[in-house]
């Protein structure tokens, strides 16, 4: 009979171990989807001070921008660029574009590809 009670012991505490398991995984979940990463509010006030002048508040240009021919960054020949692509134009500058690696910290600079990745969406 001590043997019954040891397998349910075993059994017990295993089941237990699980549901801490499952409650921790719930909880790390819940805290992902809380804080999703970088403040979009930020990275919009980044682009508009960095960006927008050339290549507009939507991505699509501004008349300065549309000019020198800046890309659409809304565009698929944009969007399909990797994210360490797009990262390494802005910090790197193209073009005429200017480098941003000395101005903008690389959290911001990838908070600006996340924000062209929307971009897309609002062509």
């Amino acid at each position: 009979m001590t043997q019954d009670k040891a397998e349910q012991h075993v059994i017990f505490a295993s089941t237990i171990l699980l549901l801490l398991f499952a409650g921790l995984t719930l909880f790390i979940a819940s805290i992902a989807r809380a804080n999703p990463g970088p403040d979009a509010a930020a990275s919009s006030a980044t682009y508009r001070a960095k960006c927008a002048a050339c290549h507009g508040p939507d991505g699509g240009g501004s008349e300065v921008g549309k000019s020198m021919h800046v890309p659409d960054l809304r565009s698929q020949a944009v969007q399909k660029q990797s994210d360490a692509e797009l990262a390494q134009i802005i910090s790197n500058g193209k073009g005429g574009m200017p480098a941003f690696k000395d101005s903008l910290s690389e959290d911001q600079i990838h908070a600006l590809v996340t924000h062209i990745r929307t971009l897309h969406r609002k062509k």
